[in-house]
């Protein structure tokens, strides 16, 4: 393999692992929306300072599933009570912590069609996040190949062709992020 093959083998892979990065993170900020069901990665961002150190929640509780409404937090540390109940009060999650000094309790009230539909236009605009994420990355690699066609490493027709090859991915990947959010609409909206 000649080491122009090599460098554009590179910026290629380089370029999957972005848009498959970006995929990731967009399925990650979609985990913490609230559907209307307990799910337990709405409390992923939370932190709470333990010992001076900012340390996200499950680190320091045990954090279950009750049933389809509601969630339970079991600090490890029965210290850490009243600061957990403050952070999720402060927190964008909209549930309002109740706790008995030992266990607190977050109840999910059932979703109105106001904040499903407010809901519904977050996720679209963390799919529209995602999407300019993955057009970033294929910017990036364009740039790179350009180069080394500037440079005189690959030729014209090379360069063609991976474009086309880049453009397919793209389009791969923005159609997988259109049925991901198609899911999660379907699920904030289900009553």
């Amino acid at each position: 393999m000649s080491i122009q093959n090599e460098q554009v083998d590179m910026i290629l892979l380089e370029y999957e692992e972005g848009l498959e990065k970006a995929v990731a993170h967009y399925e990650s900020e979609l985990q913490s929306i609230r559907a209307g069901r307990a799910n337990p990665h709405i409390l992923d961002k939370i932190k709470v300072d333990y010992y001076g150190t900012p340390t996200p929640l499950y680190q320091v509780s045990n954090i279950t599933v009750v049933d389809a409404r509601q969630i339970a937090i079991t600090p490890w540390d029965q210290s850490l009570v009243k600061a957990i109940v403050k952070e999720i009060a402060a927190s964008d999650i909209g549930i309002n912590p109740a706790d008995d000094g030992r266990i607190i309790r977050l109840n999910f009230p059932p979703l109105t069609e106001e904040r499903r539909r407010e809901l519904v236009k977050t996720t679209k605009k963390y799919c529209e996040d995602a999407k300019i994420a993955c057009r970033n990355e294929r910017r990036d690699a364009l740039e790179k190949l350009k180069r080394m066609k500037k440079d005189s490493i690959i030729t014209e027709d090379d360069l063609s062709g991976l474009e086309k090859d880049i453009q397919k991915s793209l389009d791969k990947t923005t159609a997988k992020i259109d049925a991901i959010i198609e899911e999660k609409e379907k699920e904030i909206m289900q009553i």
